[in-house]
């Protein structure tokens, strides 16, 4: 019997969109392996450092929620210095770690979604490696170098606009492999047939709050001044959030969907007829994958500038960061027979990969 291909995939845990690739990736190679390959996700982040990984995550968030120019800076930073390589001696226990289940599962190839393993990778490997490395790109077109300074086999991206990009920063283009974001392969296999909206089919909006929390209630309760609209809101596990919502709903008179955290979220991107959220990597590309056209409520400099630019380069959306613009965005893309919309939905489904995963799973055991 022939051994079973061994695939590591690597995450860190700062940012939905290194952990959203990461499962998508490990989903698409248990669906195209027939059982001939076996991968695993590892975070050694959290493996190593534990309650202190813990802690400097929870500081990251607090600083893309509050203090976004001062993430700005730093991300700046990263692209523009060589602090990541002048600092690798601090993750000194996670190298070993990493060096230990290298060689104990000998992998035929490692996928990261977090760029520092590529540096880890290349510290360890001075002299070359018996497994195939690749990099999964989480951002778009505003792409930090930390993604593309230490090398790789393969750079799996997420879409033309970011191959140009790296391109022009000196990836040579057979190390390049646009694929799409992996986002759950449930996009691709549980696909929902949307109607239009019209005069029998009401606009469904999805509002997911995933930041912001004490002005949620204030733009939901603006959102629901509009009479031609129905809303489901997402409030994750904030309970509290959840209770605000719901009395903002009462208040208003009306109905309001309220999910706390759920598995059905491919689910309700797909048969939502637009999603207000703000710009994360992970939250572009799935409705993307839905097919679904999205108000971007809020952009964090830098790293989420590119999300932003696909959207709305792209036709697929706008940017529209206070209540009223939203409201008033809202609005406009249902009136006359919901035309703005339908150009919208039209030009998103033109650069909607929902098999990305899976493609990327077939690409991977190919190598």
């Amino acid at each position: 019997m022939s051994r079973k291909r061994k695939v590591l995939i690597l995450t860190a845990g700062y940012g939905e969109g290194h952990n959203t690739a990461a499962k998508s990736v490990c989903a698409g190679i248990e669906a195209v392996a027939n059982g001939e390959a076996e991968a695993r996700v590892l975070d050694l982040f959290a493996m190593s450092y534990g309650r202190s990984n813990d802690l400097s995550r929870k500081a990251y968030i607090g600083v893309i929620n509050n203090a976004p120019r001062v993430w700005q800076k730093f991300y700046e930073l990263l692209d523009t210095t060589r602090l990541v390589e002048g600092t690798l001696f601090t993750l000194s226990k996670m190298s070993r770690l990493l060096a230990k289940i290298i060689a104990e599962e000998k992998p035929d190839a490692i996928v990261s979604t977090y760029p520092i393993y590529s540096f880890l990778l290349e510290r360890l490997y001075p002299r070359g490696r018996n497994f195939v490395f690749l990099t999964v790109v989480t951002d778009s077109i505003t792409i930090n170098s930390v993604w593309h300074r230490a090398p790789s086999d393969y750079f799996l991206l997420p879409n033309e606009d970011t191959a140009a990009v790296m391109k022009r920063a000196g990836v040579p283009a057979e190390k390049m492999k646009v694929l799409g974001f992996p986002v759950t392969p449930r996009f691709a296999k549980e696909a929902i047939e949307r109607p239009a909206p019209s005069a029998s089919t009401r606009p469904r909006v999805l509002f997911m709050i995933n930041f912001a929390h004490g002005e949620a209630p204030a733009l939901l309760g603006r959102l629901l001044e509009n009479p031609a609209i129905d809303v489901t809101v997402t409030v994750g596990r904030d309970e509290a959030l959840g209770a605000r919502i719901a009395e903002t709903a009462r208040q208003a008179k009306r109905e309001v969907e309220i999910f706390g955290w759920t598995d059905r979220m491919p689910e309700l991107v797909m048969r939502s007829h637009l999603l207000i959220s703000k710009a994360g990597g992970a939250t572009v590309q799935e409705t993307t994958a839905a097919k679904t056209p999205m108000i971007i409520s809020q952009v964090v400099p830098g790293q989420e500038e590119g999300n932003a630019q696909l959207i709305v380069e792209n036709g697929c959306g706008r940017v529209a960061q206070t209540h009223e613009k939203i409201a008033a965005t809202v609005a406009e893309a249902f009136k006359d027979n919901a035309a703005l919309w339908k150009t919208w939905e039209a030009n998103i489904t033109k650069i909607s990969r929902p098999g990305a995963a899976l493609a990327i799973a077939d690409f991977i055991l190919g190598k």
